[in-house]
């Protein structure tokens, strides 16, 4: 039902008290509008090489919060597709989820948690708590499994910041399976095609009380060695100014490094990797 095929009235489903779920409420009268819903026909596969996939994002625990960050490079077979993909982005003010997999729908997905995290605080007059939006991401990644099984995955990363947690673990982090299975990550985490090389990197580098900066730095190396691995990751590009995307959030809220921070630290690191191509060695 429209605006317009009311006459100006809004249909009596808008009306009607339901849940406060606004995927939910598209599920039962506009379903046609969840991208997460449609399946390809029986037999038929997407093709690796037909669809941009996004690669590496990790994220960190810091001592003031939680540290998010990706790579900018997306990939169809062995073709750059896009190479300053934006794949962390904030879900409200003290959340944001970042994605690999197939970046058509993992936008949409991002768009729709938006609007879901939106849509609850207005309908319930406060805001849902952070294992809440974690369990409301896993329904939605859920819904997606007819499309995962037919090779278009979204594999999402959520962070947050806890105010109920205790003084340096208020940062969260939370991984998901293609199923909409929920995992609470302590430390570090990496998902997409570079995440071993990632995850390698950061079990070097992470220690508990890293302030910001030490935080932004080891995410970009740990992006760095993704890059040397993993032919579907981009690392830093200076040439053409494209670095990856650094976000935290902490009691101030969510927070994006400004570029010119995120270039500063990008170059440092290349300078140090002339003299130490392997990186850092592990703190100890």
């Amino acid at each position: 039902m429209t605006w317009n095929e009311h006459g100006g009235r809004l249909g009596e489903e808008f009306f009607t008290p339901g849940s406060s779920s606004f995927t939910e409420f598209l599920a039962a009268h506009r379903p046609e509008l969840l991208s997460t819903r449609r399946v390809l026909p029986d037999g038929v596969r997407a093709a690796p090489d037909q669809v941009p996939h996004g690669t590496t994002v990790l994220a960190l625990s810091f001592r003031d919060g939680v540290l998010i960050a990706g790579d900018r490079r997306a990939t169809m077979g062995n073709l750059i597709a896009q190479r300053d993909l934006e794949k962390v982005h904030p879900a409200d003010d003290y959340t944001a989820v970042a994605f690999a997999g197939t970046v058509g729908l993992a936008l949409d997905m991002v768009k729709l948690y938006q609007v879901e995290l939106t849509h609850f605080e207005k309908i319930e007059g406060v805001a849902m708590t952070l294992d809440g939006k974690a369990r409301r991401l896993a329904g939605m990644i859920r819904q997606n499994l007819g499309q995962a099984m037919q090779g278009l995955a979204v594999v999402p990363l959520l962070t947050g910041y806890d105010p109920a947690r205790p003084e340096g673990e208020r940062g969260r982090i939370f991984s998901f399976d293609i199923a909409g299975g929920l995992y609470e990550k302590t430390g570090f985490h990496a998902e997409g095609s570079g995440s071993p090389y990632a995850s390698g990197a950061l079990k070097k580098l992470f220690r508990k009380g890293l302030d910001r900066r030490e935080a932004a730095l080891a995410a970009l190396q740990a992006l760095y060695d993704a890059a040397d691995d993993d032919s579907a990751t981009g690392g830093p590009d200076i040439n053409r100014r494209i670095f990856p995307i650094v976000s935290v959030i902490t009691e101030d809220g969510f927070e994006r490094l400004p570029e010119a921070e995120t270039a500063a630290l990008s170059r440092e690191m290349v300078e140090q990797r002339r003299t130490r191509p392997d990186g850092p060695h592990a703190t100890p």
